[in-house]
């Protein structure tokens, strides 16, 4: 048994902080719980990077977690978006009451759609619709609205995601 013992959030390296906070916050709704300016030694030797400062905010997810965002500051960046086939390339998902509102406050905020809107007609999430909204600087957030019974209420084991 390894020593996990739950998830604490995930990591969004972001071009600009403002704008960031500007989509998440403002227009999807997450809560700031902190932020800060860091530039200190230990977290450049945790990074591996010579960095002047890194911008942090933690955004508090409803039921638990947070949504990290982060931009760097005093050194060469570059964009890491990716497609989804892309090894290395990530995503994290929501769960929305409202798809097709969340999706227009996300383009407000400077994300866009990557697809469609999607009903799902197999599986766990039968009767669920879901998209890709990417947010300004490309990073994957799935939305997922589930259907009337109540998709939060359950956590379907990882092999009954998968489809035959």
């Amino acid at each position: 048994m390894t020593p996990i013992e739950g998830f604490f959030h995930v990591g969004v390296t972001v071009e600009s902080l403002d704008r960031s906070l500007f989509f998440y916050r403002d227009c999807l709704g997450l809560e700031v719980q902190s932020s800060r300016v860091l530039a200190r030694d230990e977290y450049r030797a945790l990074l591996g990077l010579n960095f002047a400062e890194v911008a942090v905010a933690f955004l508090l997810l409803p039921n638990g977690g947070y949504v990290e965002l982060m931009e760097y500051r005093g050194l060469e960046r570059l964009s890491a978006a990716a497609r989804p086939c892309d090894y290395g390339s990530g995503h994290f998902a929501l769960f929305v009451s409202d798809i097709d509102e969340t999706v227009r406050s996300g383009i407000r905020g400077g994300g866009t759609l990557r697809g469609e809107i999607v009903e799902l007609v197999v599986g766990p999430f039968a009767g669920s619709r879901v998209c890709y909204l990417l947010d300004p600087d490309g990073y994957p957030i799935v939305l997922l609205q589930g259907p009337a019974d109540g998709l939060r209420s359950s956590r379907p084991e990882p092999e009954g995601l998968a489809e035959s």
